[in-house]
Formats: structure tokens, C-alpha cells, sequence
């Protein structure tokens, strides 16, 4: 009889016992608003940016409402405007191109390479040909690029770099932290990333005006001397009448629960590196499926997995996706001609009006893709793998297929 999975791919860790104590005492108090501290207290969400600061290097830090309005605040301190084009790598996720469309700004999407990470030759053709000022970078997935190569052309091209570090935050490249090479970093804290605060993200920089105008656009109604994580009053007296009030800010609960977390980082990233290289070890030599090189300068943090099966047809490809949820293993696939949940693809997103890439679409058509929550065992990840190899083999033998419409840029 076929094995069969019976774990959660949602399922995540609960709440680390300090987080709930830290949340009971603010429901308790009744002060959520970051803004609302009785006498001497600091609010947790003050606590949180400056000990989030601290474990990155990073000098100023903002706590925000989600990862996709960290990535509209800093579109938004950089001065982007209304029409102004905004690159941004065509492998990444929704809330990348609506941060950029929430402006009226234009995405411009760069193809990706098989190794999932942007291609700097089309990087460089897209500035040149569009323009563009910014560099919405995703590290989609957790893949992170050559950052000495990709900061030396976007220094010689003129464009400023904010890092999308949704599934990047823990890890590094050549030992320096991900979000720390460009001029703004942005994270996500919504549930299914590396600290989990249900929604909300953050936000660092180690420029004074950037974070200034960050901070007054969050929504400080002129209260910043109260953040910990800022510039002092001075960097906001020409900007405070200036900078619009686009509220977004994190409240004390979801502060509360993540700091405790920050501490938990590194030993998360590297329980995630057990998981993922044990999945790794499970699909090597499988015949049809091209695993993504890692490079050993990438401190990787492996919350999700991904693999091609390159050459495939759709209607093959959506056979053994049906098969691995026969029994119990939830994919995704980027190649699907409509938007599955959370996975959706740049030809979808019809109001960025995108142009066709033909090497993204190649590389998306084969790309399976796969959580590994850190409530899995090795021992689960194991038997994923069993099942995967054993569907991949019963799909590249099949015959008779159902018809599936073959994926085409809008």
C-alpha cells in the first residue's frame, strides 16, 4: 500500500510562552495603541525596533502593519511617484507589485535565472530601457542573489536598492544579515515566515532621512521622540509638515509577541537547514527533478522548498501535483494558468500590464514549490520525499494525460 503524509503544511509552532505572558500583560493594560504608554513605560513596539535594530546592525528600525506596507513605506521614503517605474525580479509574490501599484507607480519585472534569483544582464537592459530610479529586490522563496554583484550594478546604474526579506529575515550572505545591503530592508512577520506575529512587518535603514520620512509616513501624528530605533528630533523638523500620514503601524500586541522571538532566529534558521537539506538528500538523483544550487556564501534560511521539473507539459506536471495531494503532500506550482491561494505568477497580475519573459516563463512552468513549517520532523520530511520521488517517476511514465491549458503571459 502507498505511503501517506498526514501532516499540516500550515501548522506552525505556537507562540513561545513569553510572547503570550508579554500579550496577556498588554491585553491586561488595554494599551495597544503604540502611541498610548501610562507615565514611564515603553511601548512594546518601541522595544521591539530597537532590539530588532540591534540583531541585524541596522541603526533605525520601524515596526509597520505588514511586509507589503513596509515595502509601500519605503517606495514612499525613497519619493516614488505616481508613474515612476519600479523594477522589481518577476519570480516573487503579490504583495511585491501591489506595494509598487499602491503608489500608481509602474512595476517593471527582470527575468529570473534557473537558480530563482534575478538575472542581472536583463537587470541591467529593463534600468536602462525604462529608466527606473529603484530596485524593488525580492529574495522570493529565500533564494538570495550575488549581492556584491548585484549592488555593483545597481550602484553603477544609479538605482537604489529596498530588499524584500519576506523569506530571507535570519539569513546572510558572506555573514551580513539580509536587508543589510541596500537602502532599506523590509520583512514580514504574517504567519507562515520566521517570526510570527499573525500579520505585520518591519522596516530598516541606516539612512536618517529614509527612516525619518518612514517614520512620519507610518503615521507618528508627531510623536517620534517616543521611537528608540530613530533618528533624533532634528532629522524631522524639515520633514514633519511635509511627509503625508499613511497610518500603518504595528500595535503593542503583535510587538509583544514577537520579540521574544528575535532571539529564537538563529536556531530556527538552522532547524530549517536540517529539514531542507534532509528534503535535498531525499530528491538527489530522482530522474526528472533539478534541485536549486545553493551557493556556500548563502546563509540560507529553508522555510519552503523548491524544485523544477524541467521540460515537463503542463497537463504532466498538474498530474503529479493531483498525486502528491492524494496522499498528502500540498504543492504549489508557479506554471498553473490561474492563480492557486497564495501563488500567483507576474502574468497574472493584469494591472501592472506586463510584458512577456520568456526565460521567467520557462523557468516557472517546471516550478514546484512546497512549505517545510518547523513543526515537521526529519523523519516527515523523509517520507515527503518517498512520496515525491515515487509520484515524479509514475508521472514521467504516464500515457494518457488530461488536457491542461499551457500557462501564457497575459
Amino acid at each position: 500500500m502507498s505511503e501517506r503524509f498526514g501532516g499540516s503544511f500550515t501548522q506552525q509552532e505556537p507562540i513561545p510562552e513569553a510572547g503570550i505572558d508579554a500579550a496577556m500583560a498588554v491585553l491586561r493594560h488595554g494599551r495597544l495603541h503604540r502611541y498610548n504608554t501610562a507615565g514611564e513605560e515603553i511601548a512594546e513596539t518601541a522595544l521591539l525596533e530597537e532590539e530588532f535594530a540591534a540583531h541585524v546592525g541596522a541603526k533605525y528600525c520601524l515596526a509597520l502593519a505588514s511586509g507589503g506596507a513596509a515595502m509601500a513605506c519605503a517606495l514612499r521614503a525613497l519619493q516614488v511617484r505616481p508613474g515612476d517605474p519600479v523594477l522589481s525580479n518577476a519570480f516573487t509574490l503579490a504583495p511585491v507589485p501591489g506595494a509598487i501599484a499602491s503608489l500608481g507607480a509602474r512595476p517593471v519585472f527582470v527575468e529570473v535565472t534557473e537558480d530563482l534569483t534575478i538575472d542581472l544582464g536583463h537587470l541591467e537592459r529593463q534600468a536602462v530601457a525604462s529608466g527606473a530610479k529603484v530596485l524593488l529586490l525580492s529574495h522570493m522563496r529565500g533564494h538570495v542573489g550575488d549581492m556584491e554583484a548585484i549592488m555593483a550594478l545597481c550602484d553603477r546604474l544609479g538605482l537604489q536598492v529596498v530588499e524584500d526579506c519576506a523569506h530571507t529575515m535570519g539569513a546572510k550572505w558572506k555573514g551580513v544579515p539580509s536587508g543589510r545591503h541596500g537602502a532599506i530592508g523590509c520583512y514580514s512577520t504574517q504567519t507562515y515566515k520566521h517570526m510570527n506575529s499573525g500579520e505585520g512587518g518591519l522596516l530598516v535603514t541606516d539612512d536618517a532621512e529614509l527612516a525619518a520620512r518612514a517614520v512620519l509616513l507610518s503615521g507618528s501624528y508627531m510623536l517620534y521622540a517616543r521611537h528608540r530605533a530613530a533618528p533624533g528630533p532634528e532629522v524631522f523638523e524639515g520633514l514633519r509638515l511635509e511627509v503625508p500620514n499613511v497610518s500603518s503601524r504595528m500595535d503593542n500586541l503583535r510587538a509583544a509577541i514577537l520579540r521574544p522571538q528575535i532571539g529564537m532566529l538563529d536556531d530556527r534558521r538552522a532547524r530549517w537547514r536540517e529539514l531542507y537539506q534532509a528534503m535535498e538528500r531525499g530528491l538527489a538523483g530522482v530522474a526528472g527533478v533539478q534541485l536549486i544550487p545553493r551557493p556556500q556564501v548563502e546563509d540560507y534560511v529553508g522555510s519552503s522548498f523548491q524544485f523544477l521539473l524541467p521540460g515537463w507539459e503542463p497537463a504532466r506536471v498538474a498530474a503529479f501535483v493531483a498525486a502528491a495531494a492524494a496522499r498528502g503532500v500540498e504543492l504549489k506550482w508557479f506554471g498553473a494558468e490561474e492563480p492557486q491561494g497564495f501563488t500567483s505568477r507576474y502574468a497574472h497580475w493584469r494591472y501592472a500590464a506586463p510584458e512577456p519573459l520568456p526565460g521567467t516563463d520557462r523557468v516557472l512552468a517546471g516550478l514546484i514549490d512546497m512549505r517545510l513549517p518547523l513543526t515537521f520532523l526529519p523523519g516527515d520530511v523523509d517520507l515527503i520525499a518517498r512520496i515525491l520521488a515515487e509520484e515524479v517517476a509514475r508521472a514521467a511514465e504516464a500515457t494518457e494525460l488530461a488536457p491542461v491549458a499551457a500557462p501564457v503571459a497575459d
